[in-house]
């Protein structure tokens, strides 16, 4: 499907700057007439179709910024992105959201629409796969641009990136599982070769080479059903395994579901650590262990970050990392804690 055509490639086209194509829209008498002509042509060639709803927008002085997230069905987004979005709202921006759903398609779309709609600035937790090309339009368009979590383009001097302290996190948890007396610690989820998987198993890994212990990874879709399957996969062949880190609470959750069908008590015959620490661990039996990411000032400092480089011209640093701790409970210290 051909990709449409939008503001910034009319302009491109005409070899003038995107607010002079907005003029020409708008029927500004500020334009010279040679300047409106050639303006018209690229529309006409390029087959552009003026939003005029966006154009209302971008007029009613309420600053408008992009949310684009890989999976709200994931309870961690949802509270960052509502997070986020309250963050905005309190400095006086209206936010509009889009959950890619970890499709790289949607996500070329949805930013490619939010361009159009001359968003204000740009918060993206990027979807894997894909070419990232739309990073060169929103170069083009010079739209202030953070990437959350994942970091699909390198130019952090153009798009700076936030994130967690993955490799810390994986770290605690290992440590803490061999403090239990755990000797067999399995990882289960997440992509095999992805950023952040490999970020959150790299403590794990670490840990387990100092203690000279065999590592054994489960990839597959970071979700409650691969949990749940790895966990009877686990009771039914893998008996030695005696403690396992999760890549996300969901994992865990799923895992804590599994166990349940099996002979394997969670707390007792088997460790268990989840990670994100969404509210959902205090409120399940036995009670989650995981590592705490605090995705709500996750959201709010990224936010404000935003705010801070639209009002002042101050850029975030390339590279920020917040810090994560571990939160040890029932699945890990045992059912008597």
């Amino acid at each position: 499907m051909k990709k449409r055509p939008t503001i910034i490639d009319v302009a491109q086209h005409a070899g003038i700057s995107k607010s002079t194509v907005s003029l020409v829209l708008q029927n500004s008498p500020l334009v010279k007439k040679e300047t409106r002509v050639a303006v018209k042509k690229s529309i006409k060639e390029l087959g552009y179709v003026y939003n005029r709803a966006a154009a209302k927008l971008r007029g009613s002085g309420v600053g408008l910024i992009g949310l684009v997230i890989n999976d709200l069905r994931n309870p961690f987004f949802t509270e960052f992105a509502t997070t986020a979005q309250m963050t905005f709202s309190r400095h006086g921006y209206a936010t509009v959201i889009a959950n890619t759903d970890e499709q790289a398609k949607i996500q070329d779309q949805v930013i490619a629409s939010m361009l159009e709609h001359d968003v204000s600035a740009l918060l993206i937790s990027p979807c894997y796969g894909g070419d990232g090309a739309f990073f060169t339009d929103i170069a083009r368009a010079n739209t202030p641009t953070m990437q959350v979590l994942r970091c699909i383009d390198e130019r952090k001097d153009l798009f700076p990136f936030y994130s967690m302290d993955y490799e810390a996190g994986g770290r605690m948890a290992a440590e803490h599982l061999i403090a239990q007396g755990a000797k067999n610690i399995a990882f289960v989820g997440g992509v095999e070769g992805g950023e952040i998987t490999q970020e959150r198993m790299s403590g794990y890994l670490q840990v387990l080479d100092e203690y000279n212990l065999e590592p054994k990874v489960f990839y597959g879709r970071a979700a409650r059903k691969m949990g749940r399957d790895t966990a009877l996969d686990i009771a039914a062949n893998h008996k030695g395994i005696d403690a396992v880190i999760c890549f996300n609470d969901l994992v865990a959750l799923g895992m804590l579901s599994g166990f349940s069908q099996t002979d394997q008590t969670v707390g007792e015959d088997i460790l268990l650590v989840g990670f994100d620490d969404i509210e959902e661990c205090q409120q399940v039996y036995p009670e989650l262990s995981s590592v705490r990411c605090d995705v709500e000032k996750f959201g709010e400092t990224v936010a404000n970050l935003i705010v801070k480089w639209l009002e002042t011209g101050e850029k975030p640093k390339r590279i920020q990392r917040q810090p994560v701790e571990l939160i040890a409970r029932q699945s890990s210290l045992g059912l008597l804690t």
